[in-house]
């Protein structure tokens, strides 16, 4: 079997971060939800003002997944955290230990960054990813409930 690779993404990358989103979606049965393109991703992961990094997971020098990610802030603990947007490997390549590699690499850049934490979400239904996550030592947040301000509301809010 070959060695996985984790390497920093690239703008070159932007297709293949596009379609990784696109077959996440998919998965979360949230296709219909997707309205970014290849050139938003070019702008938004790789423009100037980006705050946002991508870790691309190769196999037989073919990308098999990735992990998308973001500095955020906790000020209870008044340090940086790594908010993980996406951690995503293709169907066929699960089991072969990629997300736990690209896991491990934010762990690493977490404490090479003297972050205080790394947060994500799951669905959850998702109990193959609940498992997973479990199983490195993540815990499920209950007492926490995620909210979003988006689309209109978020127009007609900013606009009040």
């Amino acid at each position: 079997m070959e060695k996985i690779i984790l390497r920093e993404s690239t703008i070159n990358d932007s297709q293949t971060i596009f379609n990784f989103v696109k077959e996440l979606a998919i998965y979360e049965k949230a296709e219909h939800e997707v309205k970014t393109s290849v050139k938003q991703v070019e702008e938004s992961v790789f423009g100037k003002d980006s705050v946002t990094y991508a870790i691309i997971c190769e196999l037989d020098n073919k990308p098999i997944g990735m992990a998308l990610y973001f500095f955020n802030y906790s000020t209870w603990l008044g340090r940086n955290g790594i908010y993980l947007e996406d951690l995503y490997v293709s169907p066929q390549y699960r089991g072969v230990g990629a997300g736990k590699a690209l896991l491990k690499k934010l762990a690493q850049i977490a404490v090479e960054k003297k972050c205080g934490r790394i947060d994500w979400q799951v669905l959850d239904w998702n109990k193959p990813s609940i498992d997973f996550y479990d199983s490195i030592g993540a815990k499920g947040l209950t007492e926490w409930i995620p909210y979003r301000l988006t689309g209109e509301a978020l127009e007609e809010f900013a606009r009040s």
